[in-house]
């Protein structure tokens, strides 16, 4: 699975000469800041200025580098081959941004795969490489993390009766992309390592 640390950035392999993408003087002064001056610049030049200055530190997909050039009126044309020559050279690399979400969110959040992919989809990631990189957690990846996630969660409900803590719980999970069945196995489990009989519990939960 892809770390943090892997995630593309303007210092990756496959470096481009400055002649190649990096931005002219004119073209760093701009990023920096002075409309005018940027407007002096010529569109291909402006646009490898604006995708390397937003690739600084933060990864991003090649839609949300497209959104922003749009944004800043580049021509769709130039936007294209600015965007394909930082593909080819490993600056925008799509497949690993997804890995490294997956992974990130995951652990920092406890995110189940259909929340990962809901957040993947709005950020304009291919939905091939979306399922590549949510299939690097299995079901028994997540029933461990949801299990996890309810026993932070459990001392917290503690006082309040049956139903209420079954459904406080299961919600939570929900919300964290969790499917039902996932969800109510989780509680199931830690409230019978609480201490609650297992054949109330049958009442109270339907079956997962």
């Amino acid at each position: 699975m892809t770390r943090r640390s892997d995630w593309p950035d303007s210092g990756d392999a496959g470096r481009p000469d400055s002649d190649d993408l990096g931005p002219s003087r004119a073209g760093r002064r701009a990023s920096r800041g002075g409309q005018g001056e940027a407007s002096s610049m010529e569109p291909g030049e402006q646009a490898r200025a604006i995708c390397l200055r937003l690739l600084t530190g933060t990864p991003r997909t090649r839609k949300q580098l497209a959104q922003a050039l749009r944004q800043r009126d580049i021509p769709d044309d130039v936007a294209e081959e600015v965007l394909s020559r930082f593909e080819d050279v490993g600056l925008i690399n799509d497949a690993a941004f997804a890995e490294a979400w997956v992974e990130s969110r995951h652990h920092s959040r406890g995110l189940a795969r259909r929340a990962l992919a809901r957040e993947l989809r709005t950020k304009g990631v291919d939905p091939d490489l979306i399922d590549e990189a949510v299939g690097q957690l299995d079901l028994e990846q997540e029933e461990r993390t949801a299990r996890e996630l309810v026993e932070r969660k459990l001392r917290s409900t503690r006082g309040l009766d049956r139903d209420k803590r079954i459904r406080r719980l299961a919600a939570m999970l929900a919300r964290k992309g969790y499917s039902e069945g996932v969800a109510l196995r989780a509680v199931r489990r830690a409230l019978e390592e609480e201490g609650e009989d297992a054949e109330l519990l049958e009442h109270h939960l339907p079956d997962a």
